[in-house]
């Protein structure tokens, strides 16, 4: 592994010669040559990768059988000093029965050997007619090159964070597979040793299979199939190789190449077991069945940070393929508008209220109860908009937040707050000149409650429009902006917010088309600062607490992976290496988390919301924080 927590995998389909057992080792030799040479720890190769998977009853001839374990000797010798582990499949006769095997390597040893459990015997497939099952023995070592060599159930123990299981095959596609057991049992990287002929759909279903059974199973999954190069008599096999963690595909390869072929990718073990230590499923699943593997324990070769290639996404809250953002974008928004008209329903209220400032977060809010209303068969005016322009307020921002209300056809109200903050600063002795942030939460605190007595006036729910960034860093005002009778915003990340609104800008036609695209277009800003000599805006909050895209990237690695700051750090300076320099990095990330600390008072109070995501910060949802714990520790982990 690393000390960053990574494995460098590799799913190996070399070039195969049917029944010739030297050609196919000297083409696995001259594949590891290259995947040492990358860095790569632990490989797999195909199913009876040896002897080629189509010999047919060839397997029952001692000529083929004794010429694979004289490859695989060979094979050891030849690899003394080659620094990847690696499963290359054969077939091994036991006594009068003959398995189809697995046989892990490492620097010249054998360290153990399995076999295939469930042996097909269907849809063409004769492989019950030449092998028996490991179900069919109760064998836990066998002897093979003058040695006793572990045999069976085995897993194999790597320097206490990575277990490697075993599995050949379809033993993936039984009711319930080996690897399903050695998840359970410790594992966290099964190799699959496979042999699939291509079919109709096959390569679609493959890939769904190992997507599913990764994401299921919280691992790694790497997969070698065997190549063209095996026998065309009755089907052709491609060579498939495929590589994924967690249902997330990190590698795959072209099919039909006659060249040796292979694939690597970084498989991140920490967040793997992460996820296990925070599902307590997976662990009340591992109990109900017996763990009766043996576990080789060996030591591997570490990673050097610059062998490690894996760059997290820089946006993991937003897709990078257009068709799958626009489908979450539809149904976060869905998400939203369903609870609120839940709510309202609830509570039986028909009016609801939204403070609109030009800015996407109230944008959003607005779309959303509009979508509520249309649900709920509520006329469109009981929609209650109110705007509220304050010392900072441009007319950009003013101007759209009309335009929209009334393109929509919902209900506006102007309340200008300029004179009460001013009143307010007298009666506690104030001077407006002094804009600290005395100046700035009077006006939203102001806002906040302009938005309450109206909703009680009205009769309506107050909707609230801080979002999940916001939220982190705590970048609202206490019993301000941080206030309202529901938050449909309240686990939209701020990276997220400005597709949606832009998705469903774009189901708009017209005028309220342009005034969402203005609105997209306008820079983020609480404006409670007066604007510059030109009338723009003058207070950016990415120029005050740094970029949300490194801000989001940072809460979804803290909150959803539970990485170390240090960790962190060294995935961002990967991810975000064109846009942002490593002190860049770092400022902001001192930032996120001095913030992300001191602001939890906030988020123990924060109103009812909607979760849409797999990060969520409610107090009565997945995160749970005292207000005062210290952040020393993830601070000195960067330092």
């Amino acid at each position: 592994m690393s000390k960053y927590g990574f494995l460098k995998v590799g799913a190996v389909s070399p070039k195969t010669v049917v029944a010739d057992p030297k050609i196919n080792a000297e083409n696995a030799f001259l594949s590891l040559i290259e995947a040492s040479s990358k860095d790569i720890q632990v490989a797999v190769f195909p199913e009876l990768f040896l002897s080629g998977c189509t010999c047919g009853d060839l397997f029952k001839q001692n000529a083929l059988t004794d010429a694979c374990l004289d490859a695989l000797q060979w094979l050891l010798e030849k690899t003394a000093e080659t620094e990847t582990l690696f499963a290359i499949g054969l077939p091994v006769r036991i006594g009068f029965e003959l398995f189809d095997c697995a046989a892990v390597c490492y620097k010249g040893k054998l360290l153990g050997v399995t076999a295939k459990t469930f042996i097909a015997h269907h849809d063409g497939s004769t492989q019950k007619r030449h092998f028996s099952s490991l179900n069919d023995t109760t064998l836990t070592s066998i002897e093979l090159f003058g040695q006793e060599v572990p045999f069976g159930k085995i897993l194999f123990a790597i320097s206490g964070d990575v277990t490697i299981g075993i599995e050949i095959g379809n033993d993936i596609s039984s009711p319930v597979s080996p690897s399903s057991m050695m998840c359970l049992a410790g594992a966290n990287v099964i190799l699959n040793l496979g042999s699939s002929p291509e079919i109709i759909n096959s390569v679609k279903a493959r890939s769904s299979l190992i997507e599913t059974h990764s994401e299921k199973n919280l691992c790694a999954y790497v997969y070698a199939s065997s190549s063209i190069g095996e026998s065309s008599t009755d089907g052709v096999y491609s060579g498939a190789c495929l590589i994924y963690e967690n249902g997330q595909q990190l590698a795959k390869n072209e099919l039909f190449s006659f060249e040796n072929n292979y694939i690597s990718a970084c498989v991140d073990i920490r967040r793997i077991n992460n996820l296990r230590l925070s599902n307590s499923v997976f662990k009340d699943c591992s109990l109900c069945f017996d763990n009766d593997y043996q576990k080789i324990r060996l030591t591997i070769k570490d990673l050097h940070k610059k062998s490690i290639d894996r760059v997290y996404c820089a946006t993991p809250f937003v897709p990078e393929n257009p068709d799958d953002r626009a489908n979450r974008c539809a149904e976060v928004f869905q998400i939203q508008a369903a609870a609120l008209a839940k709510r309202l329903m609830h509570i039986k209220k028909e009016k609801v209220v939204v403070g609109i400032s030009g800015g996407l977060d109230s944008t959003l809010a607005l779309l959303v109860s509009a979508k509520a209303l249309e649900m709920l068969k509520i006329k469109i005016e009981n929609l209650i908009c109110i705007t509220m322009p304050g010392f900072g307020t441009t007319n950009n921002t003013k101007n759209n937040s009309v335009n929209l209300v009334n393109s929509l056809g919902a209900t506006l109200k102007v309340v200008d707050i300029k004179n009460a903050c001013l009143v307010h600063f007298e009666d506690i002795g104030h001077d407006p000149e002094i804009l600290d942030v005395t100046y700035e939460n009077a006006q939203a605190r102001e806002r906040t409650q302009i938005l309450m007595d109206i909703a009680n006036k009205q009769d309506a729910l107050l909707v609230g429009t801080g979002d999940l960034s916001e939220a982190a860093l705590g970048w609202c005002t206490y019993n301000g902006d941080h206030m309202s009778m529901y938050n449909v915003n309240c686990d939209v990340p701020k990276t997220l917010i400005r597709h949606i609104v832009r998705f469903v800008g774009s189901l708009y036609s017209g005028d309220t088309a342009g005034i969402i695209d203005d609105i997209i277009d306008t820079p983020i800003s609480p404006e409670l600062l007066p604007p510059d000599e030109n009338g723009n805006i003058r207070q950016k909050t990415e120029d005050n607490i740094g970029p949300y895209e490194l801000h989001d990237f940072f809460l979804y690695h803290l909150v959803r992976n539970g990485f170390s700051p240090k960790r962190i750090y060294l995935l961002a300076t990967k991810s975000f290496e064109k846009l942002y320099d490593s002190e860049t990095i770092d400022k902001w990330l001192h930032v996120f988390l001095k913030r992300f600390f001191i602001s939890q008072f906030k988020r123990s109070c924060c109103p009812d919301g909607p979760k849409v995501g797999s990060v969520d910060l409610s107090p009565r949802g997945e995160w749970q924080m005292p207000s005062d714990a210290s952040f020393e520790s993830w601070i000195e982990t960067i330092e």
